[in-house]
């Protein structure tokens, strides 16, 4: 908690990540149309006009809102990786590596983020914004997911296969958005990882 004698750069920056992590929370658990400012802000204890000195538009609060949730899901996944790739190389890493993959697109950040997503395919200015950040994400957790698995990206059959986890962990996220999707999740996940571990070993 924030208190008056701390400096002012400290609240400030305090108040900030307050603001950026309640519009996350306010996308995943209401929607686009009831993350406004003036939720957001009281959500996140602050007033309005607190908000808008940080962030003077909406689209300038749910921007810098996905630029968190991609920092923040960047950085669950380099810990993530670091201790897969201290794992022994076989089965078990490689059912870790698609395990944590689609962990990642069933988490709250990736609910808030489909709302956005949703929205800005119908507002070009907001998907002005969204494309850049939405493509820079992509290219790090292909990345993240080959230095995890151990394969040789410039390998075509190896980079198609990673992009395909990549793929199938998304649309198990979405398959998770209205049901509880755990059981039959945990059963793909696993015959998934069998096969991308024979496919990857395979001889070429």
């Amino acid at each position: 908690m924030v208190t008056p004698h701390e400096p002012k750069q400290d609240r400030s920056r305090a108040t900030r990540q307050r603001l950026l992590e309640a519009t996350i929370d306010c996308l995943a658990e209401m929607g686009w149309a009831a993350a406004t400012v003036a939720v957001v802000a009281e959500r996140a204890g602050v007033s309005r006009g607190a908000a808008q000195h940080h962030f003077p538009t909406r689209e300038d609060l749910i921007t810098a809102a996905l630029e968190y949730m991609f920092d923040s899901r960047t950085q669950h996944a380099k810990v993530e990786g670091k201790a897969v790739t201290a794992m022994d190389e076989g089965i078990g890493r490689t059912e870790a590596v698609v395990a944590g993959l689609v962990e990642s697109y069933t988490s709250p950040l990736f609910k808030a983020a489909l709302q956005v997503w949703t929205h800005a395919a119908a507002d070009p200015a907001l998907r002005e914004r969204i494309v850049p950040l939405e493509a820079k994400f992509g290219r790090i957790s292909h990345r993240r997911a080959v230095e995890a698995l151990g394969v040789d990206d410039s390998d075509p059959v190896a980079h198609h296969l990673v992009q395909a986890t990549l793929d199938l962990a998304r649309g198990l996220g979405l398959a998770d958005v209205l049901t509880d999707d755990s059981a039959r999740r945990k059963q793909i996940v696993s015959q998934w990882a069998a096969t991308l571990h024979t496919a990857l070993n395979a001889p070429r």
